[in-house]
Formats: structure tokens, C-alpha cells, sequence
């Protein structure tokens, strides 16, 4: 029998190799679209915030420039005590018509005719009405300077200030703007010899409401917002912390801690108006607190703020190893040394990051403080919490309603003072869990 050779059969490998090349393929062009969809997200996220950032400043940065006229102010005996009773009338100091000094120096250093009326109201309209609390407070202070004259840096009005800060455009008609012809050359006569100038506007800072909005400024917003702020975090972070070891290290897990938990987490999605609406109920019609107080404004808010910061520390909580619990338990701590001694320190950057979060987000609200009248008009400082006051986010909201131009620059400015703080408790926020944080 003749051997014949089988055929040696070769199997090609090329189908299956190009099958697994294809796949992989794939793969990798389906993380290339995911890194662009990313990418893509993340561009368009800080597009709308450069334009958001845009918006308000370019807006608002002109409110921290206020121009201003200094004048050689006659602190006339005639005008402020006429009857030289002020020895035994005080109150004449406080009830002379100041503004005739300011309007009487600006007609004297443009050389108006005292007799031309329109001249003198044009002239005298160039000067913000606020005068007459600047003036009446330096004779009040210092009255040996009745009789004398001094020079005195006076707010411009608030047209005067737009159109000197080129706001108002001059080239149109004059019948269509607020600002005259006669009034224009007066402001170019006035700078060219360094009478009117613009500087850093301090009283944004420092001035109370007001209707006039070159005397407008947050400052009793700023410390409306302090005080709600210092009892918020009295408050919300010792019975926020309380609560989330309580429910986190000693509460048994039943059905009653399950709803507690619950709860809390649909009470951290609440809209805030509902808790102005509690806060007005509870603690304004049922306590009889006072309206529109930094109290009722704080209890409010920290209401709000409970929800977040026992989340966040329930979180903290979590994160701790549980060998650190066992190796304290296992020297003989006790649960209560285990948890103070060794737990809470270690999660003290958690709960610290929640509470700054927690304190940022109730800075800004506005809505439930609305609810519970924190819109007054208070011009000057709140002693104590329980007198009438503002909030900086409800002082925005206010001069945005208002129809005067200038107040857009004002709204503008005071955002971003609010935007200033919110970065800054956000930074700290960051700041003190990189400082805390231990790595396992």
C-alpha cells in the first residue's frame, strides 16, 4: 500500500485578529468621544461663567469710583444760626438749611450771577442732596466752625457721576437726557481744575439705604449679614453635629432612624422659601418676634442650614476608618472617649468644609428673608440683632428694583461684593480640609 501525505490544512488567523483589532478600535474611540464630551462640558460650563463674571463686572466695577466736588464751604452764621440760639436751642444746629452752603459755594466758584435762577437751581442740581446730613454732621460734631470756611469734599449727583463716568451719552439730544449742556461745561471746567474727580468710593462700605443712589452703600447690609451669619453658626453647627453623631454612633437602626434619616435628606432639598414661610408662622406671628431683625433672619437660615451640615458630617463620620474605632475600643476608650478623642478630631476637616458650605449658601438667599420683612429701609446700624436691619442679598434685590440708572451700578457692585465673600468662604472651606486631612 502506497502512503499518501495528508495536506497540511492552514488555518488563518487574519478574520478573528481583525474582529479584535476592530473592537479595540472601538474602544478606544468610544473614550476619545467621552473625554471630548468632558472637555466639551467643562468649556461651555466656564463660558457661561466668564460671561456671568463678565456681565456683572463690567458693570459694577464703576461703583467703587465716586466723583466728587471739593468746595470752599462759608459755614455761614446766617444761614445755619440766624438768632444765635444754638446755646440754648441745640436742635438749630441740626434744623438749618445746610444745602444753601454747598449751592451758594459752587455758584461762587463758577462765577454765576446769583439772580439768574435757572443758573443757580442747574448748579445746585449738580450737587447730591446728601449735603445736607455731611454738612449738618460737621457743624454738630465742631461748631466752633460756624463763621469760618473750609474746604469740603462733597458727593457729585448721581447724574453728574454717570455722565462724568461716561455712562450717559452727552452727543444726543439734550431734551432726551438728564444731564444739560450748561451743566456739562460746568463738569469739564470743574475737572480741568481738579475741582471734580473721581475716587474710590468708600461710602459703598459704609452708607446705609438710601434713595439717592450716590449716598447708597451696603453697609448696614454688612452687618445685617454678620449678625445672621454669627447666629447661624452658634446655632446650626453644635445641634447639626450633635444630631449626626447621635444618629450616626448611638442611634439603633430601626424603621423611626431610617424616616429620621429620610427626612433629612428631603429637608436639604426644600425650597428656601418655604423655610421664610415656617420662620414668619413660627417665629414672627406665633413668637411675636420682631420683623425684619437679623434674629428671626438667622433662626430662619439656620433652619436651612441644618439639613446640610448633618449630612455633610454624617458623611464625615463615615469616612473615618472603623480600625480606628476598634484599636480605641480595643485600649479600653469608652464609646463616648472613642468618638470625642479620636472620630470627631479626624473628621473634623468634613464637618469644618460642610459647615463653611452650609454658612456660603445662606449667605445668598433672599427668599425667605423676604417672607419675614427684611425689606425695610434702615439707614442706620443695627445695635443688636433684634433691631431693624438688612441683609446683602435683600439690599440687591431692592436696588435692582429701583428705577433710578445709577442703581443698575450700585446692584452690579454690591454682587460682586457678595460674590467676594462667597469665593472667600469657599477658599477657606479649602483651606482648612487641605490643612486637616489625614490620608489613610
Amino acid at each position: 500500500m502506497t502512503d499518501v501525505a495528508s495536506p497540511t490544512v492552514r488555518v488563518s488567523t487574519r478574520p478573528a485578529e481583525s474582529r479584535r483589532d476592530i473592537g479595540i478600535k472601538r474602544r478606544y474611540a468610544a473614550e476619545r468621544r467621552f473625554r471630548a464630551y468632558g472637555i466639551s462640558a467643562i468649556v461651555i460650563g466656564l463660558f457661561f461663567l466668564a460671561v456671568l463674571v463678565w456681565s456683572v463686572v463690567s458693570k459694577g466695577y464703576t461703583a467703587f469710583q465716586q466723583t466728587t466736588i471739593t468746595l470752599p464751604i462759608e459755614f455761614s452764621e446766617k444761614v445755619i444760626d440766624p438768632k444765635n440760639e444754638r446755646a440754648t436751642d441745640p436742635k438749630q444746629l441740626q434744623t438749618a438749611n445746610y444745602p444753601v452752603l454747598a449751592r451758594d459755594a459752587l455758584v461762587k466758584r463758577l462765577g454765576i450771577d446769583p439772580k439768574k435762577r435757572p443758573l443757580v437751581k442747574q448748579a445746585n442740581d449738580m450737587v447730591s442732596d446728601s449735603v445736607r446730613t455731611q454738612l449738618r454732621d460737621i457743624v454738630v460734631a465742631d461748631p466752633s466752625v460756624i463763621g469760618k470756611t473750609i474746604p469740603v469734599t462733597l458727593l457729585a449727583d448721581a447724574n453728574i457721576d454717570s455722565a462724568f463716568k461716561g455712562q450717559i451719552d452727552l452727543t444726543v439730544e439734550e431734551s432726551k437726557r438728564k444731564v444739560k449742556d450748561q451743566q456739562v461745561a460746568w463738569m469739564n471746567e470743574l475737572a480741568e481744575a481738579g475741582v471734580l474727580k473721581k475716587s474710590f468710593n468708600t461710602g459703598i462700605f459704609s452708607f446705609g439705604a438710601s434713595s439717592r443712589p450716590e449716598a447708597a452703600g451696603v453697609g448696614v447690609a454688612l452687618v445685617g449679614s454678620a449678625y445672621m451669619m454669627l447666629i447661624v453658626l452658634v446655632l446650626s453647627l453644635p445641634i447639626g453635629v450633635a444630631a449626626s453623631i447621635y444618629l450616626e454612633e448611638f442611634a439603633p437602626k430601626n424603621r423611626l432612624t431610617d424616616l429620621i434619616e429620610v427626612n433629612i435628606n428631603n429637608l436639604a432639598a426644600v425650597p428656601s422659601i418655604v423655610y421664610g414661610l415656617l420662620g414668619l408662622a413660627v417665629f414672627v406671628n406665633f413668637a411675636g418676634m420682631p420683623r425684619s431683625a437679623a434674629l428671626v433672619g438667622g433662626l430662619v437660615l439656620t433652619l436651612m442650614t441644618l439639613p446640610t451640615i448633618i449630612i455633610a458630617t454624617r458623611a464625615a463620620l463615615k469616612a473615618v476608618p472603623p480600625s480606628i474605632r476598634s484599636a480605641a475600643l480595643g485600649l479600653g476608650a469608652s464609646k463616648m472617649q472613642t468618638i470625642f478623642h479620636h472620630v470627631l478630631p479626624l473628621a473634623m476637616p468634613g464637618i469644618l468644609t460642610g459647615t463653611i458650605i452650609g454658612l456660603a449658601h445662606a449667605l445668598g438667599e433672599t427668599a425667605p428673608l423676604l417672607l419675614i420683612g427684611m425689606v425695610a429701609f434702615v439707614v442706620d446700624y443695627p445695635g443688636s440683632p433684634l433691631e431693624p436691619s438688612t441683609a446683602l442679598p435683600v439690599q440687591i434685590y431692592m436696588w435692582a428694583n429701583e428705577a433710578e440708572r445709577a442703581f443698575v451700578e450700585r446692584t452690579s457692585g454690591a454682587i460682586i461684593i457678595l460674590l467676594i465673600f462667597l469665593v472667600i468662604m469657599n477658599l477657606g472651606a479649602i483651606l482648612l480640609r487641605r490643612r486637616f486631612e489625614r490620608r489613610w
